[in-house]
């Protein structure tokens, strides 16, 4: 496995898909679930691309939905990793809808998730290492940790 470190650009993803009645309440607004489920792809998405490994997802931090997205608007995820460590890594996922008809974009969602490198037995692996060039970047990895170590604090034994 190749351990030489990556940038977060290398594996910046976007995913744009329109919302149909079947993602749909009954009002007409897309699931929190699909919203969801959305999410984790596109997380797990960028972290591929980065580990170019197996994955499974460990945990979603501060998911929050700020605004509904109708039918027949656009779904946008867009997701780039922030930190990786020993053999986790986060990923950001930013969630924007656009009306097809009006090019009007609002940021609806946004959470973090943490994903587990594995090999096909199940077992953990060394993750590729982040390459943090920028002040910026070394903010958001310093947020990262600041998370990680938040729920390693709160993580129930087993």
């Amino acid at each position: 496995m190749d351990l030489t470190p990556k940038r977060a650009s290398e594996s910046a993803t976007e995913m744009v898909q329109v919302v149909l009645p079947n993602d749909a309440n009954p009002l007409g607004f897309i699931l929190g679930g699909t919203v969801m489920h959305l999410i984790d792809i596109a997380g797990a998405i960028a972290c591929h691309r980065h580990t170019r490994s197996l994955l499974v997802t460990a945990a979603v931090d501060g998911l929050q939905f700020l605004h509904s997205i109708k039918v027949g608007d656009l779904i946008i995820l867009k997701s780039r990793v922030t930190a990786t460590f020993r053999t986790s890594l986060e990923v950001e996922v930013e969630v924007y809808s656009e009306e097809t008809l009006t090019g009007r974009r609002r940021h609806t969602s946004h959470a973090y998730l943490t994903f587990v490198a594995i090999d096909a037995a199940g077992n953990p692996l060394e993750v590729t290492p982040l390459l943090v060039e920028t002040a910026d970047e070394r903010r958001i990895q310093q947020e990262a940790q600041a998370r990680r170590a938040e729920r390693l604090r709160n993580r129930t034994p087993r």
